[in-house]
């Protein structure tokens, strides 16, 4: 049996497991996401104590998918200052010599899905992950959208609420754009609590579910997925789909046709396994090729 080895790298931790041909996990571990020079021997050391046949990641972003470039494998200009142009698929290389595959951490979680979760019986989706920042990411027939870099769908402009005028945003690139909007550190930031304080019924939640809703008519106008898939710690909040939900409804206001929107517009079905499931196909995946 071939071991293939996956690594979710998130903004707070990475997620590092083996898995077998049948993208099953056999072990795992979380690393806190602090800087390089702590975290990757850590990640490395995990690595080590396995015969890998290959590894697939995916990780926060940009990074530079190009492998004609000279800064392929790089996470690039990450708000994590610490991780700005810090190569990534390079340093997994000079310690394994297996085939390495590398996208964003939202892809990796939308493959999981067309792998075994919700989104295996459709030809395609979008993904979208809402926790401390926000990305996206769209598939169809199996292929990854992308084309001069992988899609930033998280820093889409998108329609101020009429009670959010006086929030500054939390971007530091640029301001209001969805991120800066509706990411956990975004809510916490207009509230100013910890975001699982705030109330069910307060404003701040139909406030985030209006962006919310808007990424996914802009989704649905743009690429007309069959799918759309939120995950991410912001849509632990039980009750926040439905206000997505009725949100979307209202802004697409009959224009085009579409399932209900409790059926378009879903959470992922992995218990917060896609992305490692995803990694793990990722790098069976390299074996094949």
């Amino acid at each position: 049996m071939k071991l293939l080895g996956a690594i979710e790298a998130g903004g707070t931790k990475f997620v590092c497991a083996v898995g077998d041909d049948s993208l099953s996990v056999i072990e795992r571990v979380s690393i806190p996401t602090t800087v390089p020079t702590e975290t990757m021997p850590k990640v490395i050391e995990f690595f080590k104590k396995h015969d890998i046949a290959s590894i697939g990641i995916g990780s926060f972003g940009p990074i530079d998918i190009n492998k004609e470039s000279d800064t392929y494998g790089f996470i690039t200009s990450t708000p994590k200052t610490a991780w700005k142009d810090y190569d990534f698929v390079g340093t997994i290389k000079k310690v394994f010599d297996v085939p390495v595959a590398l996208t964003t951490d939202v892809n990796t979680s939308l493959y999981g899905e067309f792998k075994k979760g919700i989104a295996k019986d459709v030809n395609s989706a979008v993904y979208y992950t809402i926790g401390t920042g926000i990305g996206g990411g769209a598939m169809v027939g199996g292929k990854f959208v992308q084309g001069l870099s992988h899609p930033e769908m998280g820093h889409m402009s998108v329609k101020i609420h009429e009670d959010d005028h006086d929030f500054a945003g939390n971007c530091p690139f640029h301001a209001t754009c969805l991120e800066g909007l509706a990411s956990g550190p975004a809510i916490e930031k207009r509230a100013g609590i910890s975001a699982k304080d705030i109330k069910e019924d307060s404003n701040d939640w139909n406030i985030v579910a209006y962006y919310i809703a808007q990424a996914a008519l802009n989704t649905a106008l743009m690429l007309s997925p069959e799918k759309i898939i939120f995950g991410g710690g912001v849509m632990h909040q039980t009750h926040l789909l439905q206000k997505v939900h009725a949100q979307f409804e209202a802004l697409n206001n009959n224009y085009i046709a579409l399932p209900p929107a409790e059926k378009y517009i879903v959470k992922p079905s992995l218990n917060d396994d896609q992305g490692i499931i995803g990694c793990l196909a990722l790098a069976q995946n390299e074996i094949k090729e």
